[in-house]
């Protein structure tokens, strides 16, 4: 089924309330109850704070404000598991969510469903109103849920790569290919471009208001750099030339002593995934890189990393398919044999040349929620496209991701561009 299958069958608004919130707990069943407390780095969340976390978001903004008879399981949960909303009142230290072994997992659980069972009757009491002010909320929390099943997947995956034992999550089984063919460039145009979100459907709101751009002649590859054009750039010193990088990006790889993306071996013969330990595939696109060894790497190849612009104008000539979480493979997947431009939509999230900064026109909304986006908009570059863990009712041409530059254990990837 592509994207847009799924955009044109979707269900009502208590469908896929429950059907988001049912997927969140089927990516936990591959889990022990000790594996839901780990948190591997600051950048990670338990397993068991995703789960509290988006029931207190659910709670928080909308039970609350328009269920009047909603009563909390526990007053002390808005502490736990609020994340960074500061008008909505103090939270627990992001570094020490590892450290809370209760509420239990089976009280979380629990919680789940006292939330669940009071969203299910607020939703049936509203029915199908859809200037209800409730309603856009909901679907907020809906897209929210999302978000948080692909950081689940990603924060499992960092936490079990720490463990010497080096656990598989799932048994997937991954799409061996042989090989690729060379990368082919597609040719675009100069001219003046619509992007951001189209009026009419839900989106975020960094992604409006749409408006128009000029974007310049440009060329973008056919697919994402694989893993093993990455390795040429490793095999030629490419983590040894500064010429390469970018200064604060060359001060970390320092630092850090970055030799090869997060999760390949010394020896780079192999790489953790969620299926566990396997060998690199040279055709499968290469990812958990960080924005500076992506740019580094772009470097290295004579290219550039696209503008967000370019990338969204190209992205309109590819169908809506992808390698998105429900494929089950959990890993990026090699592209076809074709050079027709592919990959656009699921694999790896793709980093961008674009700073993470508001649209023209953009306006912070009111209250807490109005921190969902907009207060991050600095020292973030955008990322585009979606990955192997992004639902596929979640993602859209105009899905505006953000991360810091150093940041490497989100499914983040490689496509070039050129000046045409």
């Amino acid at each position: 089924m592509t994207i847009a299958d799924v955009r044109a069958a979707a269900p009502p608004l208590l469908d896929r309330l429950t059907q988001a919130r049912a997927q969140t707990e089927s990516l936990c069943a591959p889990l022990e109850v000790e594996d839901y407390v780990v948190s591997s780095m600051t950048d990670v969340s338990p397993t068991k704070w995703h789960l509290a976390h988006t029931s207190w978001f659910f709670e928080t903004f909308v039970l609350a404000p328009f269920d009047s008879s909603y009563v909390t399981p526990n007053p002390k949960y808005a502490f736990l598991f609020n994340s960074y909303y500061v008008q909505a009142g103090e939270r627990h230290c992001r570094a020490q969510r590892g450290l809370v072994t209760r509420p239990t997992v089976a009280e979380v659980y629990a919680y789940r469903a006292h939330v669940d069972a009071a969203l299910r009757a607020l939703v049936e009491r509203i029915g199908d109103d859809p200037n209800h002010p409730a309603m856009p909320v909901i679907e907020l929390g809906v897209h929210h849920e999302q978000q948080h099943q692909e950081l689940l997947l990603t924060d499992i995956k960092h936490a079990f790569s720490l463990n010497p034992l080096e656990p598989a999550y799932a048994r997937a089984t991954p799409h061996c290919v042989a090989s690729v063919a060379p990368l082919a460039w597609h040719r675009f145009g100069e001219g003046l471009h619509e992007i951001g979100a189209a009026p009419g459907a839900f989106c975020f709101d960094n992604e409006t208001p749409r408006h128009r751009v000029h974007v310049h002649s440009f060329a973008l590859a056919h697919r994402l750099v694989t893993n093993g054009e990455f390795l040429e750039f490793i095999r030629d010193g490419g983590y040894d030339r500064p010429g390469h990088w970018l200064a604060d990006g060359w001060a970390l790889r320092q630092a850090q002593a970055w030799r090869r993306p997060l999760y390949w071996s010394d020896s780079l013969e192999s790489q953790f995934t969620l299926a566990g330990r396997r060998p690199i595939v040279a055709a499968e696109p290469v990812c958990h890189l960080s924005y500076y060894e992506a740019d580094a790497y772009a470097r290295w190849a004579g290219a550039r990393l696209p503008t967000e612009a370019e990338w969204e104008v190209a992205s309109r000539t590819q169908g809506a398919s992808g390698n998105l979480v429900e494929g089950g493979q959990l890993a990026p997947s090699a592209a076809t044999a074709g050079t027709e431009l592919q990959q656009m939509l699921g694999a790896a999230w793709e980093w961008t040349a674009s700073a993470y900064s508001p649209y023209p026109g953009f306006r912070v909304s009111a209250g807490a929620l109005g921190e969902y986006n907009g207060k991050f908009m600095a020292n973030q570059y955008v990322l585009r496209g979606g990955s192997c863990a992004t639902p596929a009712a979640h993602i859209r041409r105009s899905y505006r991701n953000f991360f810091y530059p150093h940041q490497r254990w989100q499914f983040a990837g490689i496509r070039l561009a050129k000046d045409a």
